[in-house]
């Protein structure tokens, strides 16, 4: 089976392009979130590629006055993965690791934006977790922080993104628990804790994240400090990072935080909430990789304010912040979380309940 991406110097083994070894749970995805530089705006878009299932699938969402608008889209892969449409949603990369356009047009959401970077992407430290004998994630991420230019419209309002309009992208690929789950799986009690905190300052770009065991430590984690226009040998690793967090009342979502790298304290105020499973993460129906046969489209509206936290498919969540950093440097950025199961130093036992 050939296919356009065998026209370029991809390949990775002696087959065609279209063929991403024998593990099921192989995927490729693109992920982008922005928001304004008051914090009025927030929209984010994820797009998943997944060769073995033979499945793609793409998620745009938009908040607007407490409404997270989003619309899901899947179709048959027919394995051909430089095809970077589904549903109304597209990607064009215009420049390699630089720049990008997403434009979207369904179920009344429309948007044309194109996403520059402010200096060379990170490459994060490979996520490989395994529970006994089975491998549960094997990937590579890259992160980029970056500016947008464009337009959104919801039901046929359009806005211009304003001025300072701001966010991160990254893009992942290797092994994931995507489409339907696997029935000879062991039945235990999930466990996953994830934070994630990209911030943009007025000068660099900050990341940091963990993923941790129930007791607290660390399977992976990195923190890095990025210059506007560097490149690779300009960024700052370190793993010397804390992030001293707590939770809403009766919640599992993170309030107030303090991150602290390599002696840099950085306060992150929460400003909005974000639901992750409007772009699939942990949906019931619109999890990524799930077959939705030829084509189907879906739009979503979720009232933020009426929001059951204690339900698994809402614990995913990236909250927006006002950030403070050293001599009162200050920006935006993200608080993503996700806790599920059992995590010691929050206080959180069970698979959902808060602590």
């Amino acid at each position: 089976m050939l296919s356009k991406g065998d026209d370029f110097p991809l390949h990775q083994t002696p087959e065609p392009v279209a063929y991403a070894g024998s593990d099921r749970n192989f995927y490729d995805r693109y992920f982008f979130n922005g928001y304004s530089a008051d914090g009025t705006t927030f929209f984010a878009v994820a797009f998943g590629i997944y060769p073995v299932l033979d499945v793609v699938d793409a998620h745009f969402c938009v908040i607007k006055d407490g409404t997270q608008h989003c619309l899901h889209a899947s179709r048959k892969l027919c394995m051909e993965r430089l095809e970077l449409s589904c549903g109304g949603i597209a990607i064009e990369v215009l420049e390699p690791l630089n720049r990008l356009r997403v434009t979207v047009e369904g179920e009344g959401l429309a948007a044309d934006i194109t996403f520059t970077g402010r200096a060379f992407p990170i490459e994060e430290p490979r996520f490989t977790w395994k529970r006994g004998p089975r491998t549960i994630m094997d990937y590579t991420r890259m992160t980029q922080n970056g500016h947008y230019e464009g337009w959104i419209s919801v039901d046929g309002i359009r806005s211009d993104l304003p001025t300072g309009t701001a966010g991160t992208r990254d893009r992942s690929w290797g092994i994931r628990p995507v489409g339907m789950a696997d029935p000879q799986a062991p039945q235990v009690v999930p466990q996953f804790f994830w934070q994630w905190t990209p911030i943009n300052l007025p000068r660099r770009s900050v990341f940091f994240h963990l993923n941790a065991h129930p007791d607290g430590s660390a399977w992976n984690t990195r923190a890095v400090s990025v210059p506007d226009g560097s490149d690779a040998d300009g960024q700052i690793h370190t793993n010397d990072a804390i992030l001293a967090s707590t939770l809403q009342t009766a919640t599992r979502w993170p309030s107030s935080s303090e991150l602290t790298i390599a002696g840099e304290a950085f306060t992150l105020e929460p400003l909005l909430r974000f639901q992750m499973r409007g772009l699939g993460y942990t949906s019931p129906n619109w999890g990524h990789g799930l077959d939705h046969a030829e084509l189907e489209i879906e739009r979503e509206d979720i009232n933020l304010s009426s929001i059951d936290p204690a339900r698994p498919d809402n614990l995913h969540v990236q909250m927006l912040c006002r950030v403070t950093g050293p001599s009162q440097e200050t920006g935006f950025g993200v608080f993503e979380q996700l806790a599920i199961g059992d995590y010691a130093p929050l206080g959180l036992t069970g698979l959902a309940a808060p602590a």
